[in-house]
Formats: structure tokens, sequence, C-alpha cells
């Protein structure tokens, strides 16, 4: 079965065609810049053969025409038509607690859909747009919605609810969701799929790090608890995010500053984070170069950053009652030797014995970093989140099939 896995942003969509059944990615790329000037599709055949094609892309509907356009032509394409697609699996940020679970996409789920909007208001309509563009396109192929949210809806109330009066949390639904779910999910099992143990017989943490951050204590295969919330604001500091901080502090500013609640949310999301601290970059390569030229700013940046990392490791240690496991992956975890090895410096108290050998230079490879007697593992893993939604549209539209 060829599945067409679509992650829409609002700006931008990516893509990868997978085979399946013979666990092939045939092709991948992205659209940057829809609805805006400049805008480009960057493609990679199975064969590594790249291509870049530049040209007016109005909309995500006129995106996802050049993908399918570059999917199916003689020179560039996998595929002889598209008809050879079989189903289509959709990245979907919030699925509240509606959705535990991925879900073959109907009007009713659409509607369901809807309704966490609230909840994540630049994210939910740009996976939608992804959606009825594809309704249009293709007309009658299956899709399925694979959620951000579902693998953290197995976190018990005292680890998901706020201190906030109750009564909010029945009308608006406000409590932790947590994100990065596919990712949290997939390099834990690869991980455990490595060493040949069950993903249920493990206390795992999982640092997905990236210009956006989260971790995530796993118990017995499931989400315990997770640093993101609400919304994909708060836990580790992030490229231009906060992260945890005194609500006092957010008011005084608004106070101080006469912000109004969207000049606040956008300070908060996109001005602070790492890009705050340092006035240098969200990106973490070019404030690694500030701090190594002797930017005062840019060390503080990086020991803030690293230092929130080490404390949510003690921190869902305790929660799991132990810990087996410590996975890094994202853009950072899986690139950065420095960040992994200061991380985990200082932790021999619970048993984990890294190697910075084993570490040093390890950048996208599945890796062991911990020493051999170690009572905790520590490993590197590349995420791949758009298997994981692969795999579910197949299984969900396999039973839709009755195979």
């Amino acid at each position: 079965m060829n599945i067409l896995v679509l992650n829409c942003g609002s700006s931008s969509i990516k893509y990868q065609l997978f085979n399946i059944e013979n666990n092939r990615l045939m092709a991948k790329g992205i659209v940057e810049k829809v609805g805006l000037k400049g805008s480009f599709l960057r493609h990679e055949k199975e064969n590594g053969d790249k291509v870049k094609l530049e040209g007016e892309v109005i909309d995500h509907q006129t995106g996802i025409e050049y993908v399918l356009g570059v999917l199916i032509s003689q020179e560039h394409g996998c595929i002889g038509s598209l008809s050879e697609i079989q189903a289509i699996g959709h990245r979907m940020v919030h699925g509240g607690e509606r959705f535990q679970d991925s879900s073959l996409i109907t009007e009713e789920t659409l509607q369901d859909f809807r309704a966490c909007i609230p909840l994540a208001p630049l994210h939910n309509p740009a996976n939608l747009k992804g959606v009825m563009a594809m309704q249009h396109l293709l007309p009658g192929v299956p899709q399925v919605a694979v959620f951000d949210t579902a693998f953290h809806q197995t976190m018990p109330p005292h680890a998901y609810m706020y201190a906030i009066p109750y009564s909010l949390y029945k009308k608006y639904g406000i409590r932790r969701y947590g994100f990065h779910g596919t990712s949290h999910y997939y390099v834990a099992r690869r991980a455990c799929e490595i060493l040949g143990v069950p993903m249920d017989s493990l206390k795992i943490i999982t640092c997905h790090l990236g210009n956006g951050s989260s971790m995530t204590a796993i118990k017995n295969g499931q989400s315990i608890d997770t640093s993101m919330g609400l919304t994909p604001v708060e836990g580790l500091i992030m490229g231009t995010r906060s992260g945890d901080m005194d609500l006092g502090v957010f008011t005084f500013i608004m106070e101080k500053e006469e912000l109004n609640i969207s000049v606040a949310s956008t300070l908060v999301n996109k001005h602070s984070g790492m890009l705050g601290i340092t006035g240098v970059s969200s990106d973490m390569r070019e404030i690694e170069k500030e701090a190594a030229a002797g930017n005062e700013r840019a060390m503080l940046g990086l020991e803030m950053f690293r230092y929130r990392i080490k404390k949510y490791i003690g921190a869902y240690a305790a929660a799991l009652g132990g810990l087996d496991l410590l996975i890094f992956t994202g853009g950072i975890g899986e690139n950065d030797p420095v960040t992994r090895e200061i991380c985990c410096s200082g932790l021999e108290f619970m048993g984990m014995e890294f190697d910075p050998e084993n570490n040093a230079g390890v950048r996208s490879k599945e890796m062991l970093l911990s020493k051999p007697g170690s009572g905790i593992k520590v490993m590197t893993i590349p995420t791949n989140e758009e298997l994981v939604i692969a795999e579910h549209t197949f299984r969900i539209v396999s039973r839709l099939a009755g195979n």
C-alpha cells in the first residue's frame, strides 16, 4: 500500500510517500512559504536525487497540487499515476480529550477536530487545510488523522490537571495535553527494539530537543507525564518559546509594557526562549558559535537550556520510580554531543555511566551512549514521526478494508 503522509503547517507542507508493506520511503520533500513570496518545493527521491522547484504557491491546495504533480512526473516522480496513492495520513496537532488514538477522517471526525481549534489556533486550521485539499484532489481516497496529543492521553489526572478552578477545566478543557507524541512513542519503541526488550518493561525518559522541545516519562509503554502543556509553550526552554515561567512574570510584563493578550502571547511564543536570552538567534548552532567566541549571553542561554533538561530528568525519574533508559532525539538531541554529555553529567548517583567517547561526534545515528555496565542506558535515536503516521494509517485503512 502506498501512503502519502502530510504535515501541513501555516506556511509549509511536509510530505513523504511510503510503500508501507515493503517499508520503502519512495520520496519526501517540503513546500515552503505557502501564500508568501519566494515559494518553492524541495523534493528528494528514494535514490537520493534532489530538486528544487520555484513557483507561486498561493494556498495549501495549490501546494499539494504541486506535490502530486511532482510525484507522478516523468523526471522527478516515483509513481505512474495518482491512483497508486491508496491512503493519506495527516499529522494533526491537537486532538483534545476526544481523540485518544488515530482516527479515520469522516465528517464527524472533522467536526470534533474543529472543536479543538481554540486549543491550537495556529496549528489545527493548517492541518484542516491539508485534509480539505486532499478531499478535493483525491476524492474517495481514505484519510487518517494521527494526533500529536494522543500518545499522552494515558497520563493520570494528577499529572495533567492544573491547579485552577475545576469549573474552568470542565468548561474549556484546560489541562496538560502534551505534544510530539508520535516522536516520543517512535524513539522509545525503536530503542527497545534495538535493545531487544519489551517497551512495557522499562521506565523511559525521552528528550525531543529541537526548536520546539519536550520530554516525556514513559512507564509500562505509556506516557505518564510530559513537559508541554495545554499549549507548546510550557516546559523546556525552546528556540523562541519561554518554557516554564512564573505566571506572575507574564502579568507583570503585560502591566508594565501595557501589552494586550495577542502581543503578550507573541512575546512568549516568538520572542522568548533562546532567542530572547541570547539576542543572537533561535538556532542552537549559531548560539554555540557565539558562545565559543566568548558571548556571555550565548553561554548563559546554553547553560539555562541544558540545566532545564537535567532538572526534568531528575523530576521524571522520581515520577517513574526509577529510570532504565534515557533517549535523545530531535535536531539538537540527535546532533549535539556537548548538550547530551552536559545533561548526563553528575547523574552517576542514579546509576548512569555515560560514555563520552561513544557520544563524541555522534550525529543523526542510532547509538548507545552509556558504558556497558551502566544501570541506566542512554541512547540517541533519530526520530521518524512520518513512519508512525504511515503505520497508523495502514492499520486503520486495512481494518476498513477488512484485511
